[in-house]
């Protein structure tokens, strides 16, 4: 296996992990977990069942969703196991348990806000509720819930535990606070703060739980994913523009610099295990022969 070391952080690299049994295929990958009994969580699109479930090497243990998940976009889990999905091809966004239970879905299933727009990061007309194909859905330490809607949206929704609809706010464009152009991802930290990947506005931005910009950093490159590890420490996925479009994984720290950088795979959405080892998936159509993902297992 190849080697990487960046900064402080030294990990040896699996391209294809995951595998899953013969004759069962795969569609587009775009989005990772792993809950407390080191279970990966993986949903894609455009096959089915939607949501896979694997072990920490790669096995396939079980599947759910089909009937009910349509197009998920990312997903979450918090420490008590429960999944957060958004999926933007139902317009909705649900609450699950780690077998596939809806516990609860927020948004109006089938049918998009009007927004003006009809095209993925396409020119957003005027703001929408609710979802025009949402992003990301997030819990907060409030209990409130949090989700981003970008891809013909430009606007964070604020829900209570219940999924009571409270506020949202964003509006479309490219200047100044508030302003997004495809809010591709959201994480709420420990004290609430609203961490928001604005990726084509090539920025992060930072609200309080009332939705008041705080602050932004602007030292990034289309932001696409963030997660804030246990650790404290920020792991970005980020594509860089150039001749050709570079991935690459940030480790960062809690004003945004960077700590430790390196070369990826495509990426889509990223989530640190308990371990420290990195999974990664390319939200691109993958060849389940060639694995489903990458992982980054740390060198200790």
């Amino acid at each position: 296996m190849a080697l990487i070391e960046a900064g402080d952080f030294r990990f040896e690299v699996d391209e294809g992990w995951g595998r899953l049994p013969d004759g069962m295929r795969t569609g587009v990958v775009t989005g990772v977990v792993v809950d407390s009994q080191d279970r990966v969580y993986l949903c894609q699109q455009q096959q089915d069942p939607p949501v896979l479930v694997m072990d920490r090497d790669g096995n396939f243990l079980d599947s759910w969703g089909s009937g009910y998940v349509v197009e998920p976009h990312t997903m979450y889990i918090g420490t008590d196991d429960v999944i957060y999905l958004a999926d933007r091809g139902a317009h909705v966004a649900m609450k699950l348990s780690v077998s596939g239970e809806v516990l609860l879905e927020v948004g109006n299933r089938g049918q998009p806000s009007d927004t003006g727009c009809f095209e993925d990061e396409g020119i957003v007309l005027r703001a929408g509720g609710p979802f025009n194909r949402p992003t990301r859905l997030s819990p907060s330490p409030s209990g409130d819930l949090y989700a981003s809607d970008g891809y013909r949206n430009c606007r964070v929704h604020r829900f209570a535990a219940d999924g009571q609809f409270i506020a949202s706010w964003g509006r479309p464009g490219g200047d100044g606070p508030g302003a997004f152009y495809s809010p591709h991802c959201l994480w709420v930290d420990g004290e609430g703060q609203i961490y928001v990947c604005d990726r084509n506005n090539n920025r992060i931005q930072i609200f309080n739980p009332e939705g008041e910009f705080v602050t932004q950093w602007t030292n990034v490159q289309l932001p696409t994913d963030l997660h804030i590890g246990s650790d404290g420490l920020f792991y970005l996925a980020e594509r860089e523009s150039g001749d050709a479009v570079e991935h690459l994984l940030t480790v960062r720290d809690s004003e945004g610099s960077v700590l430790a950088r390196w070369h990826t795979p495509r990426s889509h959405q990223i989530w640190p295990d308990a371990h420290g080892d990195i999974y990664l998936v390319s939200g691109t159509a993958t060849d389940a022969s060639k694995g489903l993902g990458t992982r980054y297992m740390k060198v200790r």
